[in-house]
């Protein structure tokens, strides 16, 4: 019952920014765990940032002081800001979200390519 939709992928130069976001429909928002992973060509999908429905959060040891992640509420929305980026963050991300209830029940959106050109 929850759906996920990422938006603002793009093609950047390293150093660029770029911000991402998900709007999530079909749930109570607020009891939503939520984080945003990433899949390059040949390699394993990995967590990139994660999010608690109280607002703590978690990064990843390579994405630590360059990226951001936020929740808003009021426009259902989760966003990752990318600052500094670097080729090595070439991906498809995903939005992903689990309902704080039952956290076997997992979301995930369709993806949204990021790359980054040196």
């Amino acid at each position: 019952q929850v759906q996920l939709v990422e938006s603002g992928g793009g093609l950047v130069q390293a150093g660029g920014s770029l911000r991402l976001s998900c709007a999530a429909s079909g749930s109570i928002f607020s009891l939503l765990d939520m984080g945003w992973h990433r899949q390059a060509p040949g390699k394993q999908r990995e967590l990139v940032a994660s999010i608690t429905s109280g607002g703590g959060t978690n990064y990843a040891d390579s994405v630590k002081g360059r990226f951001t992640i936020s929740r808003d509420k009021t426009k259902r929305m989760m966003y990752l800001q990318m600052n500094s980026l670097e080729p090595e963050d070439t991906a498809v991300y995903y939005c992903n979200a689990k309902r704080i209830t039952d956290r076997s029940i997992n979301y995930w959106g369709q993806g949204t390519q990021v790359t980054v050109s040196s």
